[in-house]
């Protein structure tokens, strides 16, 4: 009877972790996103605004301050006391007193107007539909190609657009699949970059066939995911002459990890949802740990991460870039302490686009030398 009894508990415990385990996938792949607000204004007197203090409002730098119908644009902090964070107004719309709102990296909307930009909105002919994108011209004929992250939009890429610009590369900052904007799977579910980089390979032709000689690839968090897997599979990567991956997800598996723990899930957990997730949607996580599984092409990469990053795990970050002599991938890694997920540019604007525009210069000046642009 008693070994009844534990058999009995055993296959409830293991019933348990495989429901917990499915639940976790569902999470995974959900293309719903919902927008949560958890920081509270206190008010706002003489352009600086007060928030209840927070991990995040204390974050250094400069942000956007969301909230339900507006945005303002907020300085570094200015003063911690007695539970209060004050920071100053830069721009933007002005919040009341009780507002609930979230810190959000991106200080701008819509589009690339409000960084001061001409753009056009184009489609890319993607294999599920056309997929709005914003195009930035430049006089280069090597462009960029932007992919944000999983949950964001095309406006991740608005903070670093004028730096892109002034040195005179066309920008191409894209949608994909399940996104908002563009079509959605045909399973309505979320694959990881396992199926969006189709997306990005439809861009780099889009591009291709306007002009475009060379193509950079820019990606934030599993924008790093989806561009890898292009980088890896598609017959358009030798295109590709640079990339600039900021948080990038390198290594699924080490960042289900991290969520997990984040979430107080059973260690045990992870490897029972990857199992569960890999049955779903059919995907290989071996294939998204690059450094075990570098892709196919790797041109030189500018991988830049927060080390206070509790979305995507700073250590696979470190991992890659102390592998990457012996892959033979040349790769320059910068590391923001203090910060977290895709906030490296928030720290400091000026000393991010430095690094950015100098990786990217010395890369290039070869076909600048040759006459090409």
């Amino acid at each position: 009877m008693g070994r009844l009894a534990a058999a009995g508990a055993g296959v409830g415990i293991g019933a348990g972790l495989g429901g917990i385990g499915w639940f976790y996938s569902g999470v995974l792949l959900d293309t719903r996103r919902e927008v949560v607000y958890p920081e509270r204004v206190l008010g706002v007197s003489g352009g600086v605004v007060s928030l209840a203090e927070s991990r995040l409002t204390r974050q250094p730098g400069t942000w956007g301050l969301r909230w339900v119908g507006g945005l303002a644009r907020v300085g570094p902090v200015r003063e911690v006391l007695d539970g209060t964070v004050r920071r100053p107004l830069l721009g933007g719309d002005v919040p009341v007193a009780g507002t609930a709102a979230v810190l959000d990296t991106g200080p701008w909307d819509p589009d690339p107007a409000a960084r001061g930009l001409a753009f056009s909105d184009v489609e890319v002919p993607t294999p599920l539909g056309p997929a709005p994108a914003w195009l930035v011209p430049g006089d280069a004929d090597t462009w960029v190609v932007a992919v944000h992250g999983r949950g964001g939009s095309r406006r991740e890429a608005l903070r670093v657009l004028p730096a892109l610009h002034a040195l005179g590369l066309p920008v191409l900052v894209v949608s994909y699949r399940n996104d908002g904007d563009a079509p959605a799977s045909p399973d309505r579910r979320d694959h990881l970059g396992d199926a969006e980089w189709e997306d990005v390979e439809a861009a780099v032709r889009f591009g291709r066939a306007r002009g475009a000689r060379r193509i950079v690839l820019y990606g934030w968090s599993m924008g790093g995911a989806i561009t890898g897997a292009f980088l890896d599979r598609s017959t358009e990567a030798a295109d590709v002459v640079a990339v600039v991956w900021d948080a990038p997800l390198v290594d699924w598996r080490a960042t289900l990890r991290l969520q997990a723990r984040n979430r107080r899930l059973p260690p045990g957990l992870t490897p029972l949802a990857t199992a569960i997730t890999s049955r779903r949607i059919r995907i290989d996580f071996d294939r998204f740990d690059l450094r075990r599984r570098p892709p196919a092409v790797r041109p030189p990469t500018l991988l830049v991460h927060t080390d206070d990053d509790t979305a995507v795990p700073v250590s696979a970050s470190r991992a890659l870039a102390a592998a990457a002599p012996g892959l033979d991938w040349s790769m320059r890694y910068v590391e923001v302490a203090g910060l977290e997920h895709t906030a490296a540019w928030n720290a400091d604007p000026a000393a991010y686009e430095e690094t950015v525009t100098t990786f990217l210069t010395e890369v290039l000046a070869p076909w600048r030398r040759d006459g090409t642009r």
